[in-house]
């Protein structure tokens, strides 16, 4: 009988309940176990916290090291005051303590219109110098190099709000707490949309910083009069007062004088919080769509 003759007996069944040998168990893979492993939607979310909170940092270093720039740029709100305010008395014929309680809310949202717009100017200048380059280039998540940019607008904000309120209080403005803390609230998420959405013009434009302010002063100038916050437009024109009431920055003006005065329940209280929030989404949405896309 020859070797190919020859059958070869079958092998047995392998036993699953029999023990491997240690060859076999130093080659079997282990289960693994999907509990052990974290999700991945809370890292995302932290890590673009982390990555927000850094270049929020970044941002506010220089606004910390240097405070006194945060009281100087509220040399133009008090020129206001001072030169609107008697305006407004002689106007409307009402008495000083009464004009500041309509004139100081206005002032505040000015403040507010005027930093926030302008704060794309400090992106400009990263893009020429090519900071902004290599920021990109960094681990940081492209939407945090524009919400913690757009975040830093509150503290600037906030603090003028109140050093404002401090020096028009001995001339007799008056405010409720919780309204003026509800107040600085909605100014916060104004401030927080409009400096993202001039971030993104800064992106928009890149080193043709004269056609960012051209752009600027050509939207903020009607904003800011067709609002009502330095003189009233109750007896103007019919199309001055229908271009009032669709301009999202008049129903802000009007919450914060209810907000301050301490009328929470108003019906303007609404509009404006509706004003601000949509500001937000809008100038948060396109700026990230801009960040993500940018190239330099």
């Amino acid at each position: 009988m020859t070797v190919t003759d020859r059958q070869v007996p079958p092998r047995p069944p392998t036993d699953p309940t029999a023990p491997r040998s240690p060859q076999m168990s130093a080659t079997a893979v282990a289960p693994v176990n999907r509990a052990d492993r974290p999700p991945a939607d809370p890292v995302r979310r932290s890590s673009l916290a982390r990555d927000t909170t850094t270049v929020l940092v970044r941002e506010l270093r220089p606004t910390l090291r240097t405070p006194f720039s945060v009281i100087f740029s509220m040399v133009q709100p008090l020129f206001f005051l001072a030169l609107f305010g008697p305006l407004l008395i002689s106007v409307t014929g009402i008495g000083t303590a009464a004009a500041l309680q309509t004139f100081v809310p206005g002032i505040l949202v000015m403040s507010a219109l005027f930093a926030s717009s302008t704060t794309g100017a400090n992106l400009l200048v990263e893009i020429q110098t090519g900071s902004h380059e290599r920021m990109l280039v960094t681990p940081l998540r492209r939407p945090s190099l524009l919400i913690g940019r757009a975040l830093k607008e509150v503290v600037p904000l906030v603090a003028q709000a109140v050093l404002i309120v401090a020096v028009t209080i001995p001339f007799g403005f008056e405010f409720s707490l919780g309204g003026g803390a509800v107040g600085l609230v909605l100014l916060a998420t104004f401030g927080v949309g409009l400096g993202a959405l001039s971030y993104t013009l800064a992106l928009a434009v890149q080193a043709e910083d004269w056609i960012f302010w051209s752009v600027q002063q050509t939207l903020v100038f009607p904003l800011l009069l067709l609002s009502g916050m330095l003189l009233p437009l109750e007896d103007g024109p019919g199309w001055l007062q229908a271009m009032s009431k669709v301009n999202p920055l008049t129903h802000i003006v009007d919450a914060e004088r209810a907000l301050f005065a301490g009328e929470l329940g108003d019906q303007v209280v609404l509009w404006g919080a509706l004003s601000a929030v949509a500001t937000a989404l809008v100038g948060l949405t396109i700026g990230v769509r801009a960040m993500q896309h940018a190239t330099r």
